[in-house]
């Protein structure tokens, strides 16, 4: 008996962190804009998709739903906050800020309403891995230090896993864009789930999976 017990306990302990411990699948959603959505590829290149193989090739029982919006603000990430995160939803990846950042929206904008979305989560009961996004440096450094500050104080104020740079990799890497230069083609999707999934898997191991 001794010994099948010790066997049952490794057996657990094999077991990677979000797997579906409630008998379930994980559900995350990354919530976003283009970059998550995957402007102009197919669904199944899009960052959602490839990151759920990545995570599924590791032993972990997850799926990764598509909240991304091309051309979202983090603004409008907020109005669409409730329908685009449904209940039951157990962590979720966001990604926002490049556009308010293109249209050189004064930071305090894109911080308050990322600060609003982590405290709707939070109170939701969903964590967040938040995913930071860089200013153009030709804004001035001025705004490049404040925008460029939004992500590391949210994560500190909240807690939460921060990846510093969602396209850590691929800015500035034609072999990687799409020919307008902004958005990732296939492989640069590829490198950005490269890239953050040991930031997910960090994630992952803090997800208490509720049977919700």
């Amino acid at each position: 008996m001794a010994t099948l017990m010790l066997l049952f306990a490794a057996a657990a302990i094999a077991v990677p962190l979000g797997t579906a411990r409630a008998g379930r699948p994980l559900k995350l959603v990354a919530l976003g804009d283009s970059l998550t959505a995957g402007y102009m590829l197919p669904a199944e290149s899009a960052f959602p998709a490839v990151l759920e193989k990545a995570l599924k090739a590791k032993g972990y029982d997850v799926t990764v739903g598509n909240a991304g919006v091309s051309g979202d603000t983090t603004t409008g990430g907020l109005d669409r906050l409730d329908w685009s995160v449904p209940d039951g939803t157990d962590g979720v990846i966001l990604e926002l800020g490049a556009n308010d950042m293109l249209r050189g929206t004064d930071p305090t904008v894109p911080r308050t309403a990322l600060d609003t979305i982590v405290a709707r989560l939070k109170a939701r009961g969903i964590p967040v891995l938040l995913t930071g996004m860089r200013a153009s440096t030709n804004l001035g450094p001025d705004y490049v230090a404040k925008f460029d500050g939004i992500y590391p104080d949210l994560a500190a104020r909240y807690g939460l896993v921060l990846y510093p740079f969602f396209l850590s990799g691929v800015a500035g890497d034609p072999a990687l864009a799409l020919p307008d230069r902004l958005h990732p083609n296939a492989k640069g999707v590829a490198r950005i789930v490269e890239g953050i999934l040991r930031s997910v898997e960090t994630f992952l191991a803090r997800l208490q999976p509720s049977g919700r």
